[in-house]
């Protein structure tokens, strides 16, 4: 069981280290690395204010796709166990966790990736629809009313153990640990977020026309 375990985490983690944002800003017009762009940071949200709709939305599909791929993986891994069928949210939630440690700590680019957002959202649209259903509602509505993505991100990242707790209390309690755990690690990447939201510093959303 454990070398079926080590197996999910390792592919989670390369899949999760794809960082699509950086793949794209460096084969794109300005031949940059996202990572020197704007914000530094490495995701969506900095390649729509620092490159453009398009761009943007090319990581975007990579990086809800990485997430989707290392989750379904994940779930032939570990369909023959009966222990699977009994806590299937446990183990793909743990596929989750460390396919976004692989987008925030990516290996093959000197562990300096994104936040895990978009990446987390993308693995739970596989494991259970009305939690992912559910978070982008809470990031939307934020959206609306702030017009700040970093907010928004945050408040979603805190409702995600949350609502792990909500709807799958009776499937599987360390799940939540996990969903915990890995809220805690993004709200940790948004620290300078919230050091700027405190200061009333926080750019709303922009986006790069060119």
């Amino acid at each position: 069981m454990f070398f079926y375990f080590a197996m999910a985490m390792i592919i989670s983690y390369l899949l999760g280290s794809l960082s699509f944002s950086i793949i794209i800003s460096k084969n794109f017009s300005q031949k940059k690395d996202i990572r020197s762009l704007g914000s530094n940071n490495a995701g969506f949200s900095n390649m729509l204010r620092s490159l453009g709709f398009f761009p943007a939305m090319f990581t975007f599909i990579g990086d809800f796709i990485k997430g989707i791929i290392a989750i379904y993986i994940s779930s032939i891994i570990f369909e023959n166990f009966d222990v699977f069928t009994k806590n299937r949210i446990f183990f793909l939630t743990f596929s989750c966790f460390f396919c976004c440690l692989g987008h925030m700590w990516p290996c093959f680019f000197k562990f300096k990736g994104g936040k895990g957002i978009l990446t987390a959202w993308a693995c739970n649209f596989f494991i259970d629809f009305k939690i992912s259903l559910v978070l982008i509602l809470i990031f939307l509505i934020v959206l609306a009313l702030s017009k700040i993505i970093s907010l928004s991100s945050i408040c979603a990242t805190v409702s995600y153990p949350i609502l792990v707790f909500i709807f799958e209390k009776n499937t599987c309690q360390y799940a939540f640990l996990i969903a915990l755990i890995l809220s805690l690690l993004i709200i940790f990447k948004h620290r300078t977020n919230i050091q700027r939201l405190i200061k009333n510093e926080e750019k709303t959303i922009k986006i790069n026309k060119k």
